[in-house]
């Protein structure tokens, strides 16, 4: 929460109330959920108040579209909100000055993560400033949803986490950022990154070089995150030492991988039978991290390790599963959508073969009758 942000609530008929947000206090809790209330933000500082609005207004203007219902008023660094959805809108500027004053920048997909957030009654401040790592060229690795956020403390809490959603929810990208955290905290010896090497319509035989050569693009994404995180020279040198290692899953077969961060990458591609052989290569010291996209199988006869494997593993301590959803994605906004409209796809052919068995049983019913 914003240390310097002021909060004025109250009615029309009645005086307002003022207080200060402090650092890591609770609000005290103030019913506004009838048209009639008000809720004052006050903002310190016209150089915060500039960021918060955003170029031409456009991040004002943004927050308005959301909340149709709601009136929002600028006066020097005061924000007057009424009706509508009052409370939420006055979290939502309190939370984004907290944001500003953390030294978070502002701009459009920020504004509207938090206003995802805001509504799932989570706190941006929370988040979106949580540090997983500082990157290569200085770049923070962070969290930019909730939903990431629970999956960076469940890989934080577990022996074993199963990340699980669509396609640009940084799945892999998250998992590698928290083995070279761990790798640099000296948690781990080594990082061992690995996929199942499925064909996705292509041949590897048609690929040109060794076997090594053939894989090579199958782990290519791996690579690409460790790059993020680690500069080229780096990166070399640790995989030069052994320190990292990428490779297909068939090569684990065999091994006991001891004081390792482990990710299975792609992990809808493997069959049962890798998915087991896989799992039980854990040793001691080790964390594993499976990341998998259940809507992407591409493992002959549709036969994927994944499917069905929360229910078998459900009751297994230090094991958990996270599940990223198209609210998750972040890449451009046409991924999101089009995730969406598989998502709305699928839904509605499971809902159409539902009603095709219901149909057929009481056909039957009425037969036997």
């Amino acid at each position: 929460m914003g240390l310097g942000a002021v909060i004025k609530s109250g009615t029309e008929l009645g005086a307002g109330r003022r207080y200060r947000v402090a650092d890591g206090c609770r609000r005290p809790h103030t019913r506004m959920t009838s048209t009639d209330t008000f809720t004052t933000v006050v903002v310190p500082g016209s150089h915060l108040m500039s960021a918060l609005l955003g170029p031409r207004d456009q991040y004002l203007r943004q927050i308005e579209r959301q909340f149709p219902e709601t009136a929002v008023a600028v006066r020097g660094n005061e924000i007057s909100v009424r009706g509508g959805d009052t409370a939420q809108v006055g979290r939502l500027f309190e939370e984004l000055v907290g944001l500003l004053e953390q030294g978070h920048e502002l701009d459009e997909r920020t504004i509207d993560r938090s206003i995802g957030m805001v509504r799932s009654d989570e706190k941006p401040t929370e988040v979106l400033t949580h540090q997983v790592l500082r990157g290569a060229k200085g770049r923070n690795v962070r969290p930019k949803t909730a939903g990431q956020k629970r999956y960076i403390d469940a890989i934080r809490n577990n022996i074993i986490t199963f990340g699980i959603g669509p396609a640009g929810t940084g799945k892999s990208w998250l998992a590698v950022a928290m083995a070279v955290q761990a790798l640099q905290a000296k948690q781990v010896q080594r990082i061992i990154l690995t996929r199942p090497a499925v064909e996705a319509g292509e041949r590897l035989g048609f690929l040109p070089g060794d076997m090594m050569a053939k894989i090579d693009p199958y782990l290519r994404p791996l690579y690409d995150a460790l790059y993020d995180m680690v500069d080229p020279e780096g990166v070399a040198k640790l995989i030069e030492r052994g320190t990292v290692e990428v490779a297909p899953l068939a090569f684990m077969r065999g091994r006991t991988l001891n004081n390792s961060f482990i990710i299975l990458d792609e992990a809808q591609n493997t069959t049962p039978e890798q998915m087991k052989m896989f799992l039980t290569r854990i040793g001691f010291g080790s964390r594993v991290v499976v990341t998998g996209d259940a809507t992407q199988v591409d493992v002959a006869d549709g036969r994927s390790g994944v499917k069905g494997l929360e229910r078998v593993l459900g009751g297994v301590d230090d094991l958990t599963f996270v599940h990223l959803t198209s609210a998750d994605v972040v890449r451009h906004k046409i991924v999101a959508d089009i995730v969406e409209a598989y998502e709305r796809e699928s839904e509605s052919e499971s809902g159409q073969v539902v009603t095709m068995h219901r149909s057929a049983r009481q056909r039957g019913a009425s037969a036997d009758g």
